[in-house]
């Protein structure tokens, strides 16, 4: 039996999606300062397994097409945990990271040649105080957390994209670097924090995903019940004491690195105790794809 994690055709829901996002990408409408602010986003990234999954590939294209184009990406992923804060490598054409193990040849050969993005890493760089400046690293690339996502919702490839590292899983102090991105949202810069709601991978019941027979475990669905309610509060508090008080800990997060890059995201929104919008819900493998943009 044929399953996200054991697909008969490695990325076959892909090539299947491809054409039809490529159309549809090439007619988006590009940001102007007649659509105002860009919403910030939090998504569930996924892996590789993303692109055997059709459902989620449309929910991606049909979320990123309710949106003006972007004239540029800063992203946060979960996958670069790195003190001081970093952008990654702004050239045209920087070589991904294919920072997973264990899955077939193909996806280690897959290609998101984004532009230059110069122009950004200047650009995030000034809004960084001199007490706490940015980093620029000589030559890493996008991770999975940034091209996975970004090749369905953004397939043309055609958009600057910057990555900045984590450089701590203090939320408020997540917050905080979010909150100095907050200006580039009146530019046309989308600002996405990448995670999933829940990762609690060492927990899942793998065997029966690769049948696909995957169960929604209960620390995973009611870790994300959870924060969507406190999201739709806009109970940052609740939000930040997570470890203590979520539901599912810490099966839902084994470690923190998923989660919070929404921190980011809600600093970038300018008033993070605003409630947000939820895009995509569900899960895959039995993890909550939870994924929303700020209002």
């Amino acid at each position: 039996m044929t399953s996200v994690l054991n697909p008969e055709i490695p990325a076959s829901a892909y090539d299947e999606f491809l054409p039809g996002a490529l159309d549809r990408a090439r007619t988006q409408q590009a940001w102007t300062p007649a659509d105002g602010t860009l919403p910030a986003l939090y998504l569930s990234h996924g892996a590789p397994m993303l692109f055997n999954d059709p459902v989620w590939l449309r929910q991606l294209i049909d979320w990123s097409q309710s949106l003006p184009k972007p004239k540029a990406i800063l992203i946060a992923s979960a996958h670069w945990e790195a003190a001081p804060l970093m952008m990654s490598a702004p050239g045209a054409g920087t070589p991904l990271y294919y920072d997973f193990t264990g899955f077939h040849r193909r996806y280690y050969a897959m290609k998101y040649p984004t532009p230059d993005a110069t122009g950004l890493a200047r650009r995030v760089a000034a809004l960084m105080p001199d007490n706490d400046p940015v980093y620029q690293h000589p030559s890493r690339g996008l991770d999975h957390g940034a091209w996975v996502p970004l090749m369905a919702m953004y397939p043309l490839a055609d958009i600057p994209v910057v990555q900045l590292s984590m450089p701590t899983h203090d939320p408020d102090k997540l917050i905080e670097i979010g909150a100095r991105l907050h200006a580039l949202r009146d530019e046309g810069v989308m600002v996405i924090g990448s995670g999933f709601m829940t990762h609690g991978t060492p927990f899942i019941d793998l065997r029966g995903a690769m049948m696909g027979k995957a169960t929604i475990p209960g620390w995973s669905s009611d870790f994300d019940a959870w924060a969507a309610d406190a999201l739709a509060r806009g109970d940052v508090d609740e939000l930040s004491a997570y470890t203590s008080r979520a539901p599912g800990m810490p099966y839902a997060h084994p470690t923190p690195d998923h989660y919070i890059p929404l921190f980011v995201t809600l600093g970038a929104s300018g008033a993070p105790d605003r409630p947000v919008k939820t895009a995509i819900e569900g899960y895959q493998i039995g993890l909550a794809k939870r994924s929303f943009q700020t209002l």
